[in-house]
């Protein structure tokens, strides 16, 4: 059976489909999902919203965001986007938790919607979710209180500006421990690290990429179970370079080997290395080494 969609579009929608009372700001809200009342249907439903979303619950259940399923049984935060589907099951009951729903609206002309999309976890898959302690949760809580605080009171010309500052406070406490996580998972993520670098190397050795072409960051994301934003970030802390760049970095070198004493034409090595245009593999190329693939040919 073709899973029902439901599309939820404002702050009233969110409160009516939680049974929560009238909100006290149109484009704000923060939610206690233990003092909902959802009426689950008896199958699953997906459910698309337009706002960014920051979700710490503690469920028995399932919940599916994206392409996986996860198990919210411990402590989780969870972050979506604009137009990211959620679907949960009829199964299942929150413990504990609280959302955040924030209207992109309340952002428009600020700093922090001019650079929300730096915070890459709004893109992060379900089993990439960011566990926190209890006294990390307890700062997350003191930042929502101001915003609490803050729309529900009357307003005046600093409401916005400080709505805003503690949410931007709140995303970057997120940033700081999902760096812990990174590390505090050490022995995970080298081993992503390692299969990561295994999976370029055996990209890269093919005879020729004129079939397959260049990889993109997906294609490595995909094979090793991740979003494509959480192996760039994770790859950025162990590393200090994104996907993108160890692509790149593969490349070149697969490049200068088939440069070094080779009668080919810098168009045909392009082809084979799965460019579709040269001009593309000369630009890179110079880009990264300060040479054209023609100069670095002649200098060896």
């Amino acid at each position: 059976m073709k899973n029902k969609f439901v599309d939820i579009g404002s702050i009233t929608e969110v409160h009516r489909f939680y049974k929560y009372g009238k909100p006290k700001h149109p484009l704000i809200s923060v939610i206690d999902l233990t003092q909902t009342q959802v009426d689950r249907p008896d199958e699953e439903v997906s459910y698309r919203t337009s706002f960014y979303i920051l979700m710490c619950k503690k469920i028995t259940g399932t919940l599916k965001y994206g392409r996986s399923y996860y198990d919210f049984e411990e402590g989780s935060l969870m972050f979506t986007a604009p137009g990211q589907v959620i679907t949960s099951g009829p199964e299942m009951e929150i413990e504990e938790g609280w959302g955040l729903f924030v209207h992109p609206d309340l952002l428009a002309g600020t700093d922090l919607g001019r650079k929300i999309r730096e915070y890459s976890f709004f893109h992060y898959e379900a089993n990439e979710a960011l566990h926190v302690s209890e006294d990390e949760k307890q700062i997350l809580l003191d930042c929502l209180g101001k915003i609490v605080r803050e729309y529900s009171q009357n307003t005046d010309k600093h409401t916005k500006e400080l709505i805003v500052d503690n949410l931007q406070l709140l995303l970057n406490y997120c940033n700081r421990f999902y760096d812990r996580q990174f590390f505090t998972r050490e022995k995970v993520n080298n081993d992503l690290v390692q299969r990561f670098e295994k999976l370029l190397i055996a990209y890269f050795s093919q005879e020729t990429l004129i079939d397959k072409g260049l990889p993109d960051v997906g294609y490595f994301a995909s094979k090793l179970s991740l979003s494509s934003n959480y192996l760039s970030d994770l790859l950025s802390k162990h590393t200090g370079k994104s996907t993108q760049e160890h692509i790149h970095l593969q490349l070149i070198e697969r490049a200068k080997n088939m440069l070094w004493g080779n009668a080919k034409t810098i168009a045909e090595i392009a082809y084979e290395l799965g460019f579709e245009y040269p001009s593309h593999f000369t630009k890179l190329f110079k880009s990264k080494t300060g040479m054209s693939p023609s100069a670095w040919q002649k200098s060896n």
